[in-house]
């Protein structure tokens, strides 16, 4: 599964190298409004506004290592919430949030989390169907997080793979968020999952942004994500995660 703790094991495949050179080198990103393709390809992440959205999730301490999740940013009256999964945030502890984290550096800096909404279902019984959660950051000065990187909406009550999504994550092996557009289809009435390769563990959480710059899930879910590297799970976000938001921005 791609839950991990704190620190985070290493549950890379010994081929995600391979498997990211290659893509680089032969093949670009779909878009995920059904763009040029291919999907299924996972590819190192430009550095642009969409990628500055996400960032990885980091434990107590002074410098930036062991990150062991991924998050984003979403919009928020307070201009100050991420989504992520409900897994990423039973470990308690200090967390800390990295938007565009790359070789150990912080472009858009470190944010302080403050306080974290989870369900009543996954803090009752860690139910999978509502493995996805919303964290408020504290500011910096007078700015919100999506005040210095935007922020996405998140969209609930929508078709599954009705348009393709694009996920991004920080593997927790790696210093750098890797990328993939694909076609998510239905598992069951309440979980969805896509094949993108190489999304190893600490990439749970990882926003699912469809064309109208909706996240639409997280990866989480089933198997925590998923037991293989190469098809994640979400929770189909309906009417539970829903009422999480409109709790989260209300707080805000």
């Amino acid at each position: 599964m791609k839950r991990t703790t704190r620190p985070p094991g290493n549950r890379r495949n010994a081929l995600f190298v391979v498997v990211v050179t290659l893509a680089v080198t032969s093949a670009s990103v779909a878009s995920a409004d059904d763009g040029p393709g291919p999907f299924g390809v996972t590819v190192q992440a430009d550095t642009n506004k969409a990628s500055a959205r996400v960032g990885a999730l980091f434990g107590a301490g002074d410098g930036l290592s062991g990150h062991f999740c991924t998050a984003s940013v979403v919009h928020s009256e307070g201009r100050d919430l991420l989504v992520t999964a409900a897994h990423c945030l039973d470990g308690g502890g200090k967390l800390r949030f990295v938007p565009g984290y790359r070789d150990g550096k912080a472009p858009y800096g470190i944010w302080d989390v403050k306080k974290t909404y989870v369900g009543d279902a996954w803090t009752g019984g860690q139910d999978e169907d509502s493995d996805v959660a919303f964290a408020e950051v504290a500011k910096r000065g007078a700015k919100g997080i999506e005040d210095v990187v935007g922020g996405n909406a998140l969209a609930t009550g929508r078709e599954t793979g009705a348009t393709a999504v694009t996920v991004t994550g920080y593997p927790s092996t790696l210093d750098a968020p890797i990328i993939c557009t694909n076609k998510p289809t239905v598992h069951s009435r309440t979980q969805q999952r896509i094949e993108c390769p190489a999304f190893a563990g600490g990439t749970s959480g990882s926003p699912w942004v469809n064309g109208d710059g909706q996240v639409v899930g997280v990866i989480g879910g089933h198997e925590a994500g998923g037991d293989t590297d190469d098809v994640s799970f979400s929770v189909v976000l309906g009417e539970e995660a829903a009422k999480l938001y409109k709790a989260a921005r209300k707080a805000g």
